[in-house]
């Protein structure tokens, strides 16, 4: 199944909605003035999108929730390396040094992953009422494939891929949120998505 551009915006909406409240929290927690914008969503091949015909692709910096109900996958907020600690760096000014995230900001990476991860399913499951159960956070610098490969059954070969841009202390630092979906969950979500976008 695929969505319409009216479906899409519908689910960007969603995502929208979900990283707005998810800068709420971020700016009361680190006292640091974030703007959180979505402006694109797209339904992309798993194969071009993880390089899987390139053993060059990239490791990105990844913080990761597994998450199974009606819909069972995993979501995760991606980064090239440089750009999370660039990132990491203006919300704890602290020095940046994209080479070694140290344990302190990797966790504080997986907390922001964390928060901006479950406002984005949460907007999505209140929506579509679904009750989803999440694992714990987790970061690991790896490549798209991979992360397809973590999930217990096989993966869709259509992952929902969102831009995410990060606007804080004058800088603008772009990463994704990616849904990657088991078979027969990215129908359900697809599905859910269409009932719910008002037709004329």
């Amino acid at each position: 199944m695929e969505l319409d551009a009216d479906a899409i915006d519908a689910m960007r909406e969603l995502i929208n909605i979900g990283v707005g409240r998810a800068a709420g929290m971020l700016n009361e927690i680190t006292k640091c003035p974030i703007i959180l914008q979505v402006p694109s969503i797209r339904i992309e091949s798993l194969e071009k999108l993880s390089g899987t015909t390139d053993e060059n692709a990239p490791s990105l910096s990844t913080v990761s929730l597994h998450f199974r109900g009606p819909m069972s996958g995993v979501a995760a907020l991606v980064f090239p390396p440089k750009s999370a600690a660039l990132l990491v760096s203006l919300m704890t000014r602290e020095g940046e040094d994209a080479q070694d995230l140290d344990i302190m900001r990797i966790e504080t990476l997986k907390e922001v992953g964390n928060i901006i991860i479950n406002a984005v399913m949460g907007s999505i499951a209140n929506v579509l009422e679904q009750h989803l159960k999440y694992s714990l956070p987790n970061y690991q610098e790896i490549r798209i494939a991979a992360l397809a490969q973590s999930l217990k059954k096989t993966a869709d070969k259509r992952v929902v891929l969102a831009n995410a841009h990060f606007h804080l202390e004058g800088t603008t630092i772009d990463g994704n949120i990616l849904l990657i979906l088991e078979i027969g969950s990215m129908d359900a979500l697809l599905e859910g998505i269409t009932r719910m976008t008002p037709r004329d």
